[in-house]
């Protein structure tokens, strides 16, 4: 039975191998053959939009030489035809002269004096300058031969063929109504001066920008629950303008549910996604809370501030055990919170240590966790403590936050005497 048992693992551990061998086979002939259909098409794109240039410049040159060859034969054209218009009034005086002498008498007089009138006026001796062969312009072109080498020197430059792209997706991890995605570069030689994120449903044939930067981290908003979707990064050189080809797709999705605020609460207005809110009214007052219990202890809590207004030391942004109404602020019992001008609230009493005052763009990030059970300190006078940080403009601040009970999951909420304050959780 044992050799049974091992030979069974055996063939198991085969089947699976193969089958990965079989689908990185699959992904080399899939990759290669995408690689001849792009290169084909580029190359056609290229000769197509290169002959099209060809034949305008061409067009343009012979342009300027039916323009130099107009513009310098009129004058000589001109020249032409007056003396052309001279040769034959003077032919036509000769003729006239001619049958005049051979005239009678009196008609013969009469024509000799026309002649003579006519021969008197007319300048036979004043005709134009032609000009000489050397001061008539000679059309020629000039072309540069060099300008194939230098085409042929960046045509055989132009493209690369590599055989993985110099970066790839390296960790999908999931948040609520989000994703934060990492990268990495995975060749040494390139050096990467912006990334360049995409990301789009499983069911989408079109994937969309959602990060151009430096950064090699960024976390994906507005994600669905429980729907896959794949992200691809790719890279731009120092210095170049093209950007790498794009990584193999990762796949990830997020089982954990969006945080959203409380929906129909006076003062405030929310997002489509109920993940934003808008302080805009300054007569009602209270704390506006998340719509269920959705932060668990582990994970991270982040506020983004997207707008400030007038700032008031009663102002709060944290989480709290429980929903109390009839509270002004999160300055409070069983609540921990952080005020605009940085004020650190345990239990509603105020900590030593501060953080920076909130500004457009800040961050306030809550870390908490559960500190271990069974210990001296873990559970004093029938207390549970959480380990709390919090930070804000890379400052933080550590401490130890008891509750009158254990808390699976924690609400959040916010307040503003203000308005003008909005800020986006997740």
């Amino acid at each position: 039975p044992q050799v049974v048992s091992s030979l069974k693992r055996r063939r198991l551990g085969f089947c699976v191998e193969g089958t990965t061998f079989a689908a990185s086979i699959q992904e080399i002939k899939e990759s290669a053959s995408q690689t001849r259909d792009v290169l084909r098409q580029h190359f056609n794109d290229l000769k197509g939009t290169l002959g099209k240039l060809l034949d305008e410049r061409l067009v343009t040159l012979l342009q300027e030489v039916d323009t130099i060859e107009q513009e310098t034969i009129k004058p000589l054209d001109d020249c032409q035809k007056l003396i052309e218009h001279g040769v034959t009034t003077a032919e036509d005086l000769v003729r006239e002269g001619e049958v005049a002498i051979l005239g009678g008498l009196g008609e013969q007089n009469e024509k000799l004096w026309s002649f003579t009138k006519k021969a008197a006026h007319i300048q036979l001796d004043s005709l134009p300058e032609v000009p000489l062969l050397v001061d008539v312009p000679c059309l020629s072109a000039q072309l540069d031969d060099s300008i194939l080498n230098i085409v042929k020197d960046h045509i055989f430059k132009h493209g690369t063929v590599a055989s993985r792209p110099p970066v790839q997706i390296e960790e999908l991890i999931e948040k609520p109504g989000g994703i934060i995605v990492r990268w990495c570069k995975v060749d040494d030689d390139f050096t990467a001066q912006d990334y360049r994120l995409q990301f789009r449903k499983c069911t989408s044939n079109h994937f969309e920008d959602v990060y151009v930067g430096s950064e090699t981290e960024f976390i994906v908003l507005h994600i669905d629950p429980n729907v896959d979707y794949q992200f691809r990064v790719c890279a731009r050189g120092d210095g170049r303008q093209e950007w790498s080809p794009w990584s193999v797709p990762q796949t990830g999705h997020s089982t954990l549910v969006p945080h959203e605020w409380t929906t129909g609460f006076e003062g405030y207005s929310l997002s489509s996604r109920r993940n934003i809110a808008l302080r805009n009214d300054s007569e009602s007052s209270g704390v506006l809370y998340s719509s269920a219990p959705t932060y668990f202890c582990g994970q991270t809590l982040t506020f983004r501030v997207e707008t400030v207004g007038q700032p008031d030391r009663r102002d709060s942004i944290g989480v709290c055990a429980e929903k109390q109404n009839g509270w002004d602020s999160l300055q409070r019992d069983q609540a921990v919170c952080v005020s605009t001008n940085g004020a650190v609230f345990v239990n509603g009493k105020e900590m030593t240590n501060q953080l920076p005052a909130v500004t457009s763009g800040s961050t306030v990030t809550f870390d908490i966790e559960a500190v271990t059970l069974g210990t001296a300190s873990a559970n004093e006078g029938g207390n549970f403590k959480l380990r709390v940080t919090i930070s804000s403009n890379n400052r933080e601040v550590v401490f130890d936050w008891l509750l009158d009970q254990c808390c699976g999951s924690l609400y959040f909420g916010c307040s503003f005497f203000y308005p003008g304050w909005k800020v986006l959780v997740f």
